[in-house]
């Protein structure tokens, strides 16, 4: 340890470049014609022939419903959900989406098609983009692992907005760290991490910058001082990543503002209280103190365990590999490679410290785990090895089996249109109100093109019996198991129900009909509501 670096700093820097990262990247970077090929078709047969199952409650159906009325509306600027002005998010996803609808035609395969492409773009990246930092091998290595890592790739190509938030994050620290990490400051890299960056902020807010910003600052910290060899080729730069100058985060900002501010200022135009409902109430509080989705701190284990297979089993190896430290395995471990598995680990880090936490969350983490496994098999023993190949050609050959059998089996078994006949003889009829209580049901609405049907919350059933007697007619999807239950308690005898129907099964004591549940996501029972005397609405109100 260098006489000027003692203490606690010093130590720190001395573990991560002496001890822990003390090899030197790989600088054959050249793209080659066969790992090109498996890393553009292995992930293009998993993502592309189904599209087509029926979208899943809550979330498919609520953002292949949001780009729709966008689109039939012209409305390019406020975000609605059943006329409703929705505020929870950004805009991108939607509007890619809608222009998906108009190229290709009001579809699932069509709304699927863009988390399906953000996923195969993320992994191109992490090839192409992470080939320079670790080299080809290493990156084709982490590219082939992202590829069949199923809480990955089978989850991400769902119709949510984490795919694209996923390649947005990925393509702005691959670009970021390819800014810095030869010693000075590559301007056209910086400039291309502050447009994703700037793209993440438009589809989920300022935790595109949070992801990027946190590494990058720890990474310069623990690397200053170490030499260029070690993250970059031979005779790049000076001595460890680049200081970055004040005034090139403020270009940076400037880039991320620019490529937002258009539609925050349109927006905040239209509906003044989205600026703070969105980041006050939506990111601070949601983070500090979480009103849904309450998990505790060791949440995401289990799920990178099962969901980064079977690049888990390597994982193993490799901390194995890093605890022990042994000089002769330093050739493994690149600083480059220390750079990702922090990213990775900081991904991890901040979604468990959050109160609110749900399994996509921590989507962002797994290309960057990816990459430092990659390179991890691609100096190793692993890279030769049968059963490398075999757990990766495995896997891939099951999740084609699941993509391609198991999801459209179990999408129909748990989607509320899995009964069109059914469920048809109650919202098909425009002319008749369709109210969802207590919960959302967009997936039908997506389904049978509408975009009235109204949601009434528990606490506002009083209200919910008070305009059923204004309508001849009103058909009520109850969207938990007790709902219809409660309801049929509270009813005057001035209503009366003509006309039911449940979707609740027996769950007998089989793997598959547990799975499958005892309804359908979303939609438990249906009913039809008509006022013994009909009162007509007052002053044309509904």
């Amino acid at each position: 340890m260098d006489g000027a670096e003692k203490g606690v700093v010093g130590w720190c820097r001395y573990l991560f470049t002496g001890l822990l990262f003390p090899g030197t990247a790989d600088t054959d970077t050249r793209v080659r014609l066969l790992p090109f090929l498996l890393v553009l078709l292995l992930p293009a047969a998993l993502l592309y022939p189904t599209r087509g199952f029926h979208l899943l409650e809550p979330d498919e159906g609520r953002y292949a419903q949001i780009p729709k009325e966008m689109l039939e509306r012209g409305s390019w600027v406020v975000p609605t959900l059943q006329g409703e002005a929705y505020l929870d998010k950004p805009p991108l996803m939607y509007w890619l989406v809608a222009l998906s609808y108009r190229a290709f035609g009001t579809t699932p395969e069509a709304a699927r098609l863009v988390p399906a492409l953000c996923v195969h773009l993320t992994i191109l990246a992490v090839y192409l983009l992470g080939r320079r930092s670790i080299g080809a091998r290493g990156a084709c290595w982490a590219a082939l692992l992202l590829s069949v890592a199923p809480g990955f790739v089978s989850v991400a190509r769902l119709l949510l907005l984490d795919g694209l938030l996923v390649l947005c994050v990925t393509t702005s620290v691959l670009c970021g760290f390819e800014a810095v990490r030869t010693g000075t400051l590559k301007r056209g890299w910086w400039l291309l991490a502050a447009v994703a960056s700037g793209l993440g902020f438009l589809t989920k807010g300022p935790i595109s910058e949070v992801l990027l910003f946190v590494p990058l600052w720890a990474f310069g910290f623990l690397a200053r001082g170490s030499s260029p060899p070690a993250i970059g080729r031979e005779g790049e730069g000076t001595r460890g990543p680049a200081r970055v100058a004040w005034y090139w985060y403020l270009v940076f900002f400037g880039v991320v503002f620019a490529v937002n501010l258009p539609w925050y200022v349109a927006i905040y135009l239209r509906e003044p209280q989205f600026l703070k409902y969105f980041f006050w109430e939506h990111n601070v509080m949601r983070f500090l103190q979480p009103f849904d989705h309450l998990q505790p701190i060791w949440y995401y284990a289990p799920i990178l365990i099962g969901g980064l297979l079977p690049g888990t089993i390597l994982l193993v190896a490799y901390l194995w590999n890093l605890l022990r430290s042994a000089p002769r395995d330093g050739a493994s471990r690149s600083l480059a490679g220390g750079f990702w598995l922090l990213t990775g680990a900081w991904c991890v880090f901040f979604f468990s410290c959050s109160g609110s936490k749900l399994p996509t969350y921590v989507l962002p983490a797994y290309p960057f785990l990816c990459l430092a496994l990659g390179e991890y098999v691609a100096r190793t023993r692993w890279n030769v090895q049968f059963r490398t190949r075999a757990l990766i050609g495995g896997m891939a050959a099951f999740l084609l089996f699941v993509h391609h059998v198991g999801v459209p089996w179990y999408a129909k078994e748990r989607s509320p249109f899995g009964n069109p006949e059914l469920v048809g003889r109650f919202v098909a009829d425009h002319d008749v109100a369709v109210v969802c209580f207590p919960r959302n049901c967009d997936s039908l609405a997506f389904y049978h093109d509408r975009s009235d049907m109204r949601n009434v919350r528990t606490k506002s059933v009083n209200q919910l019996l008070v305009d059923c007697h204004h309508r001849p007619r009103t058909v009520i999807l109850f969207t938990h198991s007790d709902s219809f239950t409660g309801f049929k308690s509270t009813l005057p005898p001035s209503l009366e129900i003509v006309e039911s129907a449940t979707l609740k099964r027996k769950v007998k004591a089989s793997l598959l009909d547990k799975l499958t549940g005892s309804t359908p996501w979303g939609l438990c029972d249906m009913a039809v509501v008509v006022p013994k005397y009909h009162v007509p609405p007052k002053d044309g109100a509904e």
